[in-house]
């Protein structure tokens, strides 16, 4: 896992290259989803094609899947999962709550992750064998009841399913605290010990798949809302303690 780690380094490094010198800048900003508001960057496009050469030319047989430019099929069952900017709203609003989201898939799972914050200069990565903070190990807290959980989510709009945001509001009602507005910053606080659970729905492969060794790696689960695998995005839990975890299934594998 090693070179691979090492070689996660590198795309994380070619991403922060092509995308830094537009953060706080006043960029163009198009919308990608009709009827709704999805924005997209030359950041989000030119970060996602340096990793793609990257991989392209260390692992030809490797396939991609990317947010901003689909999928490319290799031979090999192993493909990476990107996400050049996953918080693109914060991004253009000059907060570095946004990341760069790095999944590599041997066919089954991730099984190596990392989010890299370039302007804070913070990489989280995640293997079988554990979790780190630039090179620090990471653990999740002891938090075992919703009363003394702080729990987030990006936002209540993305539970567009009406069963889906009244389980949310009944949850969040019972937590000692909630929060909102960070993507992939949120879970990095979670493999941290900062904060107990992130709960979200609609999400797709490349928000959630550099997350999960992260979180695993520093001792926590992510699952979809019923239990289930969520590598495939849609409705997602993740929690730094298994006991709350378990807890939150059973709340909430009603409106998954």
């Amino acid at each position: 896992m090693n070179d691979y780690l090492d070689f996660v380094r590198q795309l994380a490094d070619a991403a922060a290259a092509a995308a830094m010198p537009h953060f706080r800048t006043r960029l163009d900003v198009e919308n990608k989803e009709q009827g709704a508001y999805d924005p997209v960057t030359i950041a989000d496009r030119s970060a996602e094609r340096a990793m793609r050469e990257l991989i392209r030319a260390r692992y030809p047989e490797h396939g991609i899947v990317g947010e901003e430019e689909g999928i490319h099929q290799g031979s090999s069952p192993y493909h990476w999962v990107l996400d050049p900017v996953d918080g693109t709203r914060a991004f253009i609003c000059g907060l570095p709550l946004w990341g760069t989201l790095i999944a590599l898939n041997d066919g089954t799972r991730p099984v190596v992750g990392a989010m890299n914050q370039p302007f804070t200069r913070e990489f989280y990565a995640g293997t079988p064998d554990g979790a780190w903070l630039n090179g620090e190990p990471l653990r999740t807290r002891p938090c075992a009841s919703l009363a003394s959980a702080r729990v987030m989510t990006t936002a209540p709009e993305i539970l567009r399913v009406p069963a889906q945001r009244a389980a949310w509001d009944a949850l969040a009602a019972e937590a000692q605290l909630v929060r909102f507005g960070a993507d992939c910053y949120a879970y990095c606080m979670l493999a941290a010990g900062h904060i107990d659970a992130v709960v979200e729905a609609g999400l797709k492969p490349f928000d959630i798949q550099a997350l999960i060794p992260i979180i695993e790696g520093a001792g926590g689960v992510v699952t979809s809302w019923d239990g289930g695998d969520a590598q495939q995005g849609g409705t997602v839990l993740a929690c730094g303690d298994r006991a709350l975890h378990a807890q939150l299934v059973e709340r909430l594998r009603h409106a998954a």
